[in-house]
């Protein structure tokens, strides 16, 4: 079992989201440990949370299971459910085709991070819940950001300029 040198695994930051969702991820980064690893059936993220960052707009999937857990620092989690604090060692699932927006917000005056495992399926749709938009991936194209009824995202949903 060859252990991963984390120094060596490349930090990504920004985001894949469409016009200015994408600024609302600065502070946060993630290392693709899965992928460093030679890993094909499931992704392994290690992902770093600045004070006052978001992981991402609040979101769920209907393909692919997500577990996470919480290796340093504090993190809210928040959910459908309301906002739940998350400590080193807690850990919080998403089946898949659960219809619970989620995401993790740092809310602290320190760094956090958590490890996010997640499956890898050919074709993925993911929902969000607080924005008429949906993203779907398929072998020939990822990342295809739509309202949710398939039609086109506008200007002013993405806050991109005309």
């Amino acid at each position: 079992m060859p252990k991963l040198d984390l120094s060596t695994v490349p930090t990504k930051t920004g985001s894949g989201y469409p016009g200015d969702l994408a600024k609302q991820m600065e502070g946060r980064s993630s290392q693709q440990l899965g992928d460093a690893g030679g890993l094909t059936q499931f992704g392994a993220n290690l992902v770093q949370l600045a004070p006052g960052a978001m992981s991402a707009l609040r979101h769920y999937h209907m393909e692919q299971d997500e577990f996470v857990m919480v290796t340093a620092g504090v993190c809210t989690l928040v959910d459908d459910h309301g906002d739940t604090e998350l400590h080193v060692g807690d850990c919080a699932t998403f089946p898949a085709g659960e219809a619970n927006g989620h995401h993790f917000i740092n809310r602290s005056t320190t760094p956090a991070s958590f490890l996010v495992i997640g499956t890898r399926t050919p074709t993925e749709t993911a929902y969000y819940s607080d924005l008429d938009m949906k993203v779907e991936d398929r072998p020939d194209a990822r990342h295809q950001f739509t309202r949710k009824d398939g039609s086109p995202l506008t200007a002013d949903q993405i806050g991109a300029a005309d």
